[in-house]
């Protein structure tokens, strides 16, 4: 039978009122062909796609930079979650402040998908994205709407201790400061203690109906800023640790990364000067990390999806009294410096020699045996002279190099002051949550310091709960309230625009959320 003729099958219609012309009729069979697929009650439905973002006008790429679009939909409900290789979703970067807004418009004009349920998270690499990102963010979300197919789901969790270490450094003086690469380290014999760590990977796995993967989202807690040996534009250490999951999975199938509360955690030994800087070694053991778990992860059709949005507002910093303490400390520190006769070029000589032989660092010992027998002492006196010369140098150094932490966290400071004091007193930030079977997350538009999320996961009733910073928004620092009590020492506590009180008001509606994910 030709398309032509199928009208003589179509019963209880006279001939003359059904005739479809063979176009017509092949653009029907075409809609039913290419139509997403439909979910019976209760079924969970989801797709999957990746467009690449890399920024190609720079001087060196190295590896690709992706946006990834996983689309879930359950009923009524479609849930949008959106990975950029980016340093942050607006503020700072490449990626602008009307980019959230645009993208969610633009998918809400095109798919009907509300703007609150849409999750967009930065994995806050440092690599340099495309211009176009935000119409390639938009094809990422509507090439994985398009693919719908039934899936099972799966929850789990896996382990990796090696790939970084926190930055804060507790110092004897009650002080803390943080390892960064603007400025020197306090010495060795004033560090009094360090930070935790939050290994655990929280894992959503997602397979089609024939036991492929679709997708993988895996969340964990780190600064993907550790770099590649020849410089290049990078995806740092979650994009090597994604296209490690993607090639030992079912063939298409997508990692989606989601920063979590990474806010003080450095890629590990991060300031090593004897090897070059590369972040695939580290990218590679997190993916194998998470690839051990994700083959442990059975997944059943038993998921469910439920999504939140709420906004919520926190108190402003006013650090006007602690700017005015710090200017006053560098003014100390300026006042302080001792002269000395030494500069670079004799110094360094010196203390090897004086290091390395203390009791007869001038010349050999025969020398200062005879000066001895003689009654003389000027090598003595001329090593006195040299130790108290670099004792006065190194502690120079040591002072300039606190007034040099001092004056980066100054300028932070002042910064965030002028702008909070024109702004008001609160901050709106948007609080996402979703849950999909037993997977629970809730996420926050800052750089959630370490501890945040560790008290959130254990205060929470359900097992696998996970939280992600850098997310539908960049709102600098969240350090926890204790941290705050350091302003002005560390970055996270100065390049912050909240006042200590953000961190009970946020973590009380993370657990609001969570009980409410059930």
């Amino acid at each position: 039978m030709n398309c032509c003729s199928l009208s003589h099958a179509l019963p209880n219609h006279p001939r003359t009122a059904i005739k479809l012309s063979c176009s017509m009729l092949l653009i029907t069979l075409a809609g039913v062909l290419f139509t997403p697929a439909i979910a019976s009650a209760g079924e969970l439905l989801a797709g999957a796609a990746k467009v690449d973002i890399t920024n190609r006008d720079v001087p060196l790429v190295n590896d690709p930079l992706f946006v990834k679009a996983l689309v879930i939909k359950e009923g009524d409900t479609t849930a949008v979650i959106v990975t950029v290789d980016a340093v942050a979703i607006g503020e700072i970067g490449s990626i602008t402040n009307e980019y959230l807004g645009n993208v969610r418009d633009q998918i809400e004009k095109d798919l009907k998908i509300k703007p609150e349920n849409i999750m967009v998270n930065a994995s806050h690499c440092h690599g340099i994205v495309c211009k176009d990102v935000e119409q390639r963010t938009v094809q990422a979300i509507k090439e994985a709407a398009k693919n719908l197919v039934p899936v099972n789901v799966g929850v789990g969790t896996g382990h990796e201790d090696r790939v970084m270490e926190n930055r804060r450094l507790f110092l004897k003086n009650g002080k803390e400061a943080d390892v960064r690469h603007a400025y020197s380290l306090p010495p060795d014999e004033e560090v009094a203690g360090i930070g935790p760590i939050d290994p655990e990977i929280g894992i959503l796995k997602l397979d089609k109906k024939n036991g492929e993967t679709l997708a993988v989202v895996y969340n964990f807690a780190c600064h993907p800023i550790q770099g590649v040996p020849n410089k290049g534009n990078t995806a740092d250490m979650s994009g090597f640790a994604s296209q490690v999951i993607e090639d030992n999975l079912s063939d298409g199938a997508i990692a989606l990364f989601v920063q979590g509360c990474g806010g003080d955690i450095n890629p590990a030994q991060y300031k090593d000067v004897d090897n070059p800087r590369d972040a695939e070694t580290l990218g590679n053991l997190l993916g194998l990390s998470t690839l051990k778990a994700i083959k442990n992860i059975k997944c059943s059709d038993a998921g469910s999806l439920k999504v939140m949005n709420e906004t919520l507002a926190v108190p402003r910093s006013n650090n006007e009294t602690r700017i005015e303490s710090l200017k006053k400390e560098q003014e100390q520190l300026l006042n302080s410096l001792q002269g000395t006769s030494l500069n670079l070029k004799t110094f360094l000589p010196l203390i090897v020699k004086y290091k390395l032989y203390e009791d007869h660092p001038s010349y050999y010992s025969h020398r200062y045996m005879l000066e001895q027998k003689l009654g003389r002492d000027g090598l003595m006196k001329l090593d006195e002279e040299n130790r108290a010369n670099m004792e006065r140098y190194i502690n120079n150094v040591y002072k300039m190099e606190m007034m040099t932490r001092n004056k980066a966290n100054l300028a932070l400071l002042n910064k965030h002051q002028t702008r909070n004091q024109a702004a008001g007193k609160t901050l709106d930030v948007e609080v996402f949550g979703i849950k999909v079977g037993d997977f629970r997350m809730v996420t926050f538009p800052a750089e959630l310091t370490v501890n945040i999320g560790l008290n959130i996961k254990k205060n929470s009733p359900f097992e696998n709960t996970f939280v992600a910073g850098y997310t539908n928004g960049y709102n600098y620092y969240a350090p926890t309230a204790d941290q705050l009590k350091n302003v002005g020492g560390a970055q996270e506590d100065s390049d912050c625009m909240l006042a200590p009180e953000w961190q009970a008001i946020f973590e009380t509606k993370a657990q609001e959320m969570i009980k409410a994910l059930k």
